[in-house]
This record gives structure tokens, C-alpha cells and sequence, in this order.
């Protein structure tokens, strides 16, 4: 490891204050140290977020939404249970070690296109809320590592509306229990939302014509006929893209007899 300065500051003004030149946010690390380690970044100070009480906590908002702080870590989210769905994602992070350290925050705001968040945020329709602004997800999440978040911007927390019924489905690649594939299903009053991290070289994305499929018959075999096109899926040596293409609508099945 290389040497560089780091802050703890203690509010969120303060750290955003505290981001600015080569400055990066230090959610729980457990994307951002193996890289600075590889080498692959290297700012000169860490701004970590671990010591601002306002970002962490969980509770239901007047609303109605699941608010989580975007420092609250995985654990946390797997144990409350209040979004069921979202709580048993969660549970299926990395290991015990990740995820009592990693956050909720750090995870959205780095959009790994593997990662497990941005499935559950995008198929909730959920809110990114930001030290300056609210960000709808399906506008916050942009590509692979690519987010709406302007340089110095935060992630304080995200806003879940609670659904109906929901579920996720991992197919865990078990060298690094990422999602090979992950679909996350969620069914509100007004329809279904389907998103699927894992597979695409855009990162996570919806699903839309499952979504109207289920919208119509909330059923597993309302799947049938269709299928994700894999012009655009990843190819490694995990998977070829009509590998991942069989798995999205397998893991959408599987979701959807899970969550009904």
C-alpha cells in the first residue's frame, strides 16, 4: 500500500467540505482498498464516512419508504427484515467479513455492474438521496462504474418504496460471490420491476418485457416465449452471453415462485 492522507470527519458537511482535488469517499473499503493495493487508483487522501452517525441507521419514513443510510452496512440491512426481498439480498454479500464491513452507500455508488445493490434499487424503483439532491434509479445508475453522482457528491442514503411481494436470485460466481447473474423481482399495486445485475456490459438493467409479462399474470410461467437478448451480455470465462441469457429468465422464475 502506498502512503496517503485520510480525514474521519463526523458530519456530512464536513465531508463533502472535505472532498475535493484528489480526494476519494471510503464507504466500508471492501471495493476501494483492493484497488488502491492493485494500484489501479491512487488519491492522495481518503475520506471516510464510517464516523458519520446521520448516514447510518435504518427506519420507515413517513411515507411509507424503507430510508437507509448510506453508510449502513449489509449486516444491518440483512437483519432488519422490514423489505424482505432486500433483506435477503443483503444476506447473500460476499461473507460475514464483507458484510459487516461494506455499505449500502459504497456498493450504489460505485455500480460495480456485478454488484447486488444496484439490482435492488433499480427494481424498487428506489430514490439515491445525495448531500445536495434525490436521484431516481433508473436515472442514477448510467453504465458500467457509471453514475449520475457529480465529483464531491455523497450518497447519504436511499429511499425503498416496499412492495408487495419481491425476491432476488444469485447465481453466485464462488470465486468471488458476485453475481454471475442476480435478478431482483419486486411487484407494487401498479405493476412489476425486474432488474438484473451480473450480466450485462452496461451493468444492472431492466427487464421490461418480463415486467409487463408479470404485470399481466404474477406467475412463473407467464416467462414463457421470452427471452433477453444477448447481443450486449458479458462473455468470460465464467459464461458465454447466451449462458448469461439463460440464466437471467431462469433466475426471474426463480424469483418470481420464491416471492409468490
Amino acid at each position: 500500500m502506498y502512503a496517503f492522507d485520510i480525514e474521519r470527519p463526523t458530519t456530512i458537511a464536513d465531508a463533502a467540505s472535505a472532498l475535493g482535488g484528489e480526494a476519494q469517499a471510503l464507504g466500508g473499503g471492501q471495493t476501494l482498498i483492493p484497488t488502491l493495493k492493485a494500484r489501479l487508483a491512487s488519491p492522495e487522501k481518503l475520506v471516510s464516512l464510517s464516523a458519520i452517525a446521520e448516514m447510518k441507521g435504518i427506519c420507515v419514513d413517513d411515507n411509507g419508504q424503507l430510508h437507509i443510510g448510506g453508510a449502513t452496512v449489509h449486516a444491518d440491512v440483512a437483519a432488519d427484515g422490514t423489505y424482505a426481498g432486500l433483506s435477503g439480498l443483503a444476506g447473500q454479500i460476499g461473507d460475514p467479513a464483507v458484510r459487516s464491513r461494506g455499505t449500502i452507500g459504497g456498493s450504489i455508488a460505485n455500480n460495480d455492474p456485478s454488484a447486488c445493490y444496484p439490482a435492488a434499487a433499480l427494481g424498487s424503483a428506489a430514490t439515491i438521496v445525495t448531500n445536495s439532491r434525490e436521484i431516481a434509479a433508473d436515472d442514477f445508475f448510467q453504465g458500467m462504474f457509471e453514475t449520475a453522482l457529480d465529483e464531491g457528491e455523497i450518497v447519504i442514503g436511499v429511499k425503498f418504496p416496499i412492495p408487495e411481494k419481491s425476491n432476488y436470485q444469485k447465481f453466485v460466481q464462488p470465486a468471488s460471490r458476485f453475481a454471475l447473474v442476480g435478478v431482483f423481482v419486486a411487484k407494487y399495486a401498479d405493476g412489476v420491476r425486474v432488474a438484473v445485475t451480473g450480466a450485462s456490459n452496461d451493468g444492472v438493467f431492466r427487464w421490461t418485457e418480463a415486467e409487463a409479462a408479470l404485470t399481466a399474470n404474477f406467475d412463473a410461467s407467464a416467462l414463457d416465449g421470452l427471452s433477453v437478448p444477448s447481443d450486449d451480455l458479458i462473455a468470460d470465462l465464467h459464461g458465454s452471453p447466451e449462458y448469461r441469457a439463460h440464466l437471467v429468465k431462469v433466475m426471474t422464475g426463480r424469483a418470481v415462485t420464491a416471492a409468490a
